[in-house]
């Protein structure tokens, strides 16, 4: 570990580049990033997109923003989507700012976390994603400077690893319903009502309608947390589905998905 990186830690000696909604790039105080709306910038850096390179950047329609928001490779794709199906939190950024500090031998630090998320009781959680079989001496050096950082402002910091491969792959079924054009009032007050009692996916479809026109809207409700499923298993048929019964998802699922803290 880089004993100068970790060493730079005093909150006077921080500093951020953001950029806001209007593409105005500021560099302010660490402490003036709090009153940001982090949330609505712009990232703070470009997603490179070159022949023969070995990550897959793009961008991702949020339903908690209603716009896209980038990502750089399809293990950030998978933690944007987790973040967008949290119902904890209202707002996400890509690169949302560069950490600024400077070293013991005086020379300047940066760095850029993956991703900002707001969280509806006015805190936030600052995320980098990296698998574990990835992360270098550098990285924990940096990685270690952003929770110090994060922390003087009452943020969380956490490091994803690779998500579970089932529940990936769940949250990017559901995200493909996410949209408001898959909701329906009165076939979801009806699934509201079948669902009420748990039962198997297809079985409760079926007590509603022709399964080609509920499904979509099923799947919905699942993805907005009015339905519960074991995301843990394979979404399929058999699947039980239950009312949230007020329990919702909230943080739990983020969570349970972080597996390295920098706090």
């Amino acid at each position: 570990m880089s004993k100068s990186l970790v060493e730079a830690r005093p909150g006077g000696e921080f500093e951020a580049v953001y950029v806001d909604a209007d593409g105005v790039e500021s560099r302010v105080g660490w402490d003036r990033l709090a009153g940001v709306g982090l949330e609505w910038g712009r990232p703070v850096r470009r997603f490179p997109s070159y022949r023969g390179q070995r990550h897959y950047p793009g961008l991702y329609w949020s339903a908690t923003m209603r716009r896209h928001v980038g990502y750089e490779s399809w293990v950030e794709r998978d933690h944007l989507v987790a973040l967008d199906f949290d119902r904890a939190v209202v707002g996400i950024a890509s690169q949302p700012f560069w950490l600024l500090w400077r070293g013991e031998d005086r020379a300047e630090r940066r760095h850029a976390p993956d991703f900002f998320a707001r969280l509806a009781d006015g805190g936030a959680v600052v995320v980098d994603s990296r698998p574990g079989t990835r992360v270098r001496d550098r990285d924990v050096a940096a990685f270690t400077v952003t929770g110090q950082a994060c922390r003087l402002l009452g943020w969380d910091y956490v490091v994803w690893d690779v998500l579970d491969p089932l529940v990936a792959g769940n949250l990017r079924w559901l995200a493909g319903y996410q949209h408001p054009r898959c909701f329906d009032e009165q076939v979801a007050g009806r699934l509201r009502e079948v669902f009420a009692r748990p039962r198997a996916l297809m079985e409760g479809a079926e007590l509603v309608g022709d399964p080609i026109a509920v499904l979509p809207v099923l799947f919905h409700l699942i993805w907005r947390g009015e339905l519960v499923v074991d995301l843990s298993l394979v979404l399929g048929d058999r699947t039980v589905v239950r009312s949230a019964a007020g329990d919702g998802r909230g943080l739990g699922l983020f969570f349970k998905l972080c597996v390295v803290s920098g706090r």
